[in-house]
């Protein structure tokens, strides 16, 4: 067996050792300082704000164009709830977010006035459509009087699938069987999401028996439910399609009313008013609202399209590109 002489003496293997734990000693304290200041490295800052929004901003899939042109230019990042508008709002009114991204114009100017908000910015519009089964039992296939639609279909007592969630779909619905004539009355509903239980109480066509349907659900959601019975729904475009055309099944639903005026469907933005919340991410969140009102926010919002068919039309530069 070889063996290797070694040329220290005592002294130098004493003086080797008390090198080699002195710098394992610097290697722990290093590492130690590093965790400690990873956070600060990491998250630049905590560069990320909370947004509520309507489903339908991420059901057709917007969000997934918007949110990562925004992080690249202006290197914040956006983590969202998506819900319904009213629910929306509400997280706004409690502090919980730091920006809302909705669609019911008049409580959004309700939701500022009140001093919750500090500006709304018009971002984009599309417009809600009624859709229907194919061979349309109603009859109201190219109507553009949508009140006299829904006057139709609940002469008829076809079955309609209704959001149901104090969604702004859900509010323009609402607002339409108003304008049909339609006679309503309350309705208290429990919502559970995510374990948790809300009470709403909102209106709904009188004596609507079987075929009105409230289902509490998101937009996505509520054209699949219809597109299996076989019923008519309010829908905002850009949503439908995305199902329509961006699914691998697609759906039977068609646009069976468009074109009126009262179905027009603006989008806005509103950053959380750090007067009624302090602890908000103001700044940020404003960045947000103001690079969304952009040229370059309006044009990624003008060229989202799904087979060359545009979703959604920017409101702060109506011609961008």
């Amino acid at each position: 067996m070889l063996q290797v002489e070694s040329s220290l003496n005592a002294t130098d293997y004493g003086q080797l050792t008390t090198d080699l734990i002195t710098m394992r000693r610097l290697s722990v304290f290093g590492l130690i300082l590093s965790v400690a200041f990873m956070p600060l490295v990491v998250f630049g800052g905590d560069k990320v704000i909370k947004m509520s929004t309507t489903t339908s901003t991420q059901a057709s899939g917007l969000l997934d164009a918007l949110l990562p042109a925004f992080a690249k230019d202006i290197g914040i990042k956006v983590r969202v709830f998506a819900k319904g508008t009213g629910a929306a709002i509400r997280d706004g009114t409690d502090g919980n977010v730091d920006v809302i991204f909705v669609h019911a114009k008049a409580r959004e100017e309700a939701f500022v006035a009140e001093g919750y908000g500090t500006k709304r910015y018009a971002v984009m519009h599309n417009d809600f459509v009624i859709l229907g089964p194919p061979n349309d039992p109603a009859g109201i296939r190219g109507m553009k009087d949508a009140p006299g639609a829904l006057r139709k279909i609940a002469v008829a007592e076809a079955r309609f699938i209704s959001r149901g969630d104090d969604s702004g779909t859900h509010t323009k619905e609402i607002d339409l069987w108003a304008a049909a004539g339609v006679p309503l009355v309350f309705k208290t509903t429990t919502l559970v999401k995510k374990g948790k239980k809300r009470q709403l109480t909102f209106k709904h066509p009188k004596g609507s028996g079987g075929w009105y349907l409230s289902i509490g659900q998101g937009m996505g959601k509520a054209i699949t439910y219809a597109d299996e019975k076989r019923a008519y729904t309010l829908a905002d475009r850009g949503t439908y399609i995305k199902y329509k055309f961006g699914g691998k099944g697609g759906l039977d639903l068609e646009v069976l009313c468009e074109g009126d005026e009262r179905l027009y469907n603006p989008y806005g933005v509103i950053p959380v008013n750090p007067g009624k919340h302090p602890h908000v991410k103001f700044d940020r969140a404003d960045r947000f609202a103001q690079w969304l009102v952009s040229p370059r926010g309006q044009a990624v919002i003008a060229n989202y399209k799904l087979l060359d068919r545009q979703l959604f039309y920017p409101d702060a530069i109506p011609d961008a590109r």
